[in-house]
């Protein structure tokens, strides 16, 4: 038997217990920390199931449903549609026909160039023979406001041309879509 004395045995069993319970309290400390995230982490990362079947039989009263709904309106809007194209190609028509009334119009009249060219006595008289007519500075200028109105209009009517074009597309793929 050792002559050692128990108080002393004792003092560092004591001792022994004090620092593993340092260490322990340091070990719940520390798992203290890292766990105090998990509520928060737990709710981000708990599964939702976003997407459930459905049987078809309520898949196909949904769609009919839904195509009840807004059949009527689709085809009050494609209604507008033919109505707002026809407007368009009556337009059209109407800025067409004005464009050929002046184009006829303007046709009695020579062209600038014709009355710019030099004039000589000889000429002249041959050129007033063969029907042309010169014209004084006033039916000149609104010669000339014609036939700037006459290139207004065909652009015009190039423009609308291709809006409806552009609109005839629209619909079509919009018909396509649905």
């Amino acid at each position: 038997m050792s002559t050692s004395n128990p108080a002393s045995t004792y003092g560092d069993c004591v001792a022994s217990l004090r620092t593993s319970l340092s260490f322990l309290e340091s070990s719940v400390t520390t798992l203290g920390t890292g766990v105090q995230d998990f509520p928060r982490l737990s709710s981000v990362l708990r599964t939702v199931r976003h997407y459930e079947l459905i049987p078809q039989p309520t898949l196909a009263a949904a769609e009919a449903s839904l195509r009840d709904e807004i059949g009527p309106f689709v085809a009050l809007l494609l209604d507008r549609a033919d109505k707002h194209l026809d407007r368009q190609a009556r337009r059209i028509e109407t800025l067409k026909a004005r464009a050929d009334l002046n184009a006829g119009r303007l046709s009695h009249y020579p062209s600038p160039e014709a009355q710019q060219k030099p004039r000589n006595n000889k000429h002249e008289s041959k050129g007033r023979a063969g029907g042309g007519r010169m014209l004084d500075g006033g039916a000149a200028l609104r010669a000339k406001v014609v036939r700037q109105r006459k290139e207004a209009l065909q652009y015009s009517v190039e423009r609308l041309e291709l809006e409806v074009l552009q609109k005839e597309r629209e619909l079509r793929m919009r018909l396509d879509q649905a």
